[in-house]
């Protein structure tokens, strides 16, 4: 399920004056104090976005990283720009590490691009290692699916293990190493999907959308303001966040209750016939700090069901729980990228999906095993290949009719052929 920015969430500044909530007057509410500091500073600088902004702060305490899907222009930079200037090194003495960096990954992009490198020092006649971007307290990983899968499994370590390997040598990252990941949804050709493993690897996923009216209004009318205010905002320092961290993780409750809800829910959702693969173990236990999060900005010491219904649909990763969709799905995306293709493009399409269709989708049906080609019927039954070949074409009237069958039969042999490997993938007959 992705997840929608416009999903409703308790603004942090509504509970500024509640004296009555359980941590007004415990250690736990300067911990609150350091988290309101960074969403308030964000929001002079990222204007429209508040849901983004919260959810953002929550990832960065609970030591997850975020990716957003979203449209150019959207803000992405600015926020990440905004987050990792809020924080300043203080006592940290550090010189490789800085608030804020940014990568824009490409397809010839190399690991060692972003990692950094071993470079020889003539002088001392030695090598050092020269630090790449990674070495940030927050990181903007732009377009992180435009590279290629050596690049993101480099990604993957630092990530995961807030580490990189060059030279058979571990250098560590910063303790607050923060990654705002961004994919493009438009012009998908030539890119490199995120694999699973990835994906997991990220605390919430988050479609943007395009701000409201009002909030792009203000946006041209302060831009100058919000642009001189660069270097004056409030700050905090790298350890007031960790120990806020610390904080939340040791002092706000996660009941029983909580934790079989997630299990519940997460079991209900893998034996759901509609998904093809449900969330993982390792995605509810990264889950469990950031509902503790949400608990503090909302002045509790403890996980309700509110953080609950405000988190779980954030942390479920669409890529890998959704069947083929008959609208704003990935069928979409490439119906879209093949409106685009000349008669050309779309006839040597045409044949190659013949060919991988045949090869995989049973143009031999005595390989086929009976109840696989009953899952794949049962599987293309939810997909409106109609539907798509309307859209297709829709607006198109200089297109021949054999454009159009042809592009119809291109579309219906790669929905088969993505069903099939969906179905083998499920049952276990790699």
């Amino acid at each position: 399920m992705t997840s929608d920015s416009t999903v409703e969430l308790t603004e942090v500044s509504k509970l500024d004056s509640d004296e009555n909530s359980p941590i007004a007057h415990s250690d736990l509410a300067k911990s609150v104090a350091v988290l309101k500091t960074l969403i308030q500073t964000v929001k002079q600088q990222v204007l429209g976005r508040e849901n983004v902004i919260e959810l953002a702060i929550i990832a960065l305490i609970a030591d997850g990283h975020i990716l957003l899907e979203d449209y150019p222009g959207s803000g992405k930079t600015t926020l990440a720009k905004a987050l990792g200037e809020a924080i300043i090194n203080g006592c940290n003495n550090e010189e490789s590490i800085v608030p804020f960096r940014r990568i824009q990954f490409t397809p010839d992009l190399l690991p060692s691009d972003i990692t950094g490198v071993p470079v020889f020092d003539s002088n001392s006649s030695a090598f050092y290692f020269r630090h790449g971007p990674l070495f940030a307290h927050v990181l903007l990983a732009d377009e992180i699916n435009r590279t290629s899968p050596k690049v993101q499994s480099a990604m993957l370590e630092a990530m995961g293990e807030k580490q990189v390997t060059v030279d058979n040598v571990t250098y560590p990252l910063d303790d607050l190493f923060f990654v705002i990941a961004t994919q493009n949804p438009l012009d998908l050709v030539g890119t490199y999907p995120l694999p699973s493993p990835q994906l997991d690897r990220f605390l919430f996923k988050i479609t943007m959308e395009h701000i409201d009216r009002e909030s792009e209004l203000n946006v041209l009318d302060t831009y100058k303001e919000r642009r001189d205010l660069s270097g004056q905002l409030k700050t905090v320092t790298r350890d007031e966040v960790l120990q806020a961290r610390k904080q939340i993780d040791s002092e706000v409750n996660i009941s029983p209750a909580i934790k079989t809800a997630l299990v519940d829910i997460s079991r209900n959702l893998r034996n759901d016939d509609r998904v093809l693969q449900g969330n993982s173990t390792r995605s509810m236990v990264l889950l469990l700090p950031a509902l503790q999060v949400s608990a503090a900005l909302r002045y509790r010491n403890y996980v309700s069901a509110e953080d609950m219904e405000i988190l779980i649909n954030e942390a479920h990763h669409g890529e890998d729980m959704e069947v083929p969709k008959t609208k704003n799905g990935k069928m979409d995306d490439m119906m879209k990228g093949m409106k685009k293709m000349s008669a050309k493009q779309v006839e040597k399409l045409h044949a190659s999906y013949l060919g991988m269709a045949g090869h995989k989708n049973g143009e031999d049906d005595d390989e086929e095993d009976d109840d696989m080609n009953e899952a794949i019927q049962k599987r293309l039954e939810t997909v409106d290949v109609a539907e798509h070949v309307d859209a297709l074409v829709e607006g198109e009237g200089d297109l021949s009719e054999e454009f159009k069958k042809k592009a119809a039969t291109v579309f219906e042999a790669a929905v088969k052929s993505k069903i099939r490997d969906e179905v083998i993938r499920l049952e276990g007959q790699y």
